[in-house]
């Protein structure tokens, strides 16, 4: 089976956000990096060369791939910063609606600018990720 591309490294999360060269992505990265570190309790670490992971959980797949990943993640990036949380399909609707300017994707939230967001909604949806990605932990089973 194929490795994972994404595995957390030894890569230090300051000195990675220190390197980017956007002024405003870099203040915004050091302040997502400072609210979910304070959301979650967790250390942060890199996942891949570029994205911000806080916790992991191990998943399986019904095809029988399985991994591990990060409870909550960002990473930001040059055009817009990406969110990576896991929300429940009736809870993600509702939450989406209320962060403010953001677009989505396949499974993340693009977001340009802190300031165009809830900071209540974005630490609401922190914690349902953390909440959802540890009861989808299988080995906690």
């Amino acid at each position: 089976m194929a490795k994972n591309k994404t595995s957390e490294t030894a890569i230090k999360v300051e000195d990675f956000l220190n390197q980017i060269t956007e002024e405003k992505r870099k203040t915004d990265g050091f302040q997502l990096l400072q609210i979910m570190s304070q959301q979650t309790g967790l250390e942060a670490r890199m996942w891949g060369p570029s994205i911000i992971g806080f916790g992991s959980y191990h998943y399986k797949y019904d095809s029988g791939h399985e991994g591990d990943a990060p409870l909550v993640a960002f990473s930001p990036r040059k055009d817009a910063i990406s969110l990576y949380t896991y929300l429940a399909p009736d809870k993600r609707e509702a939450l989406l609606q209320k962060l403010g300017k953001h677009k989505t994707g396949k499974g993340c939230i693009y977001i340009k600018n802190m300031a165009d967001i809830s900071m209540d909604v974005l630490r609401e949806m922190i914690d349902e990720s953390v909440r959802i990605s540890r009861l989808k932990d299988i080995s906690n089973s």
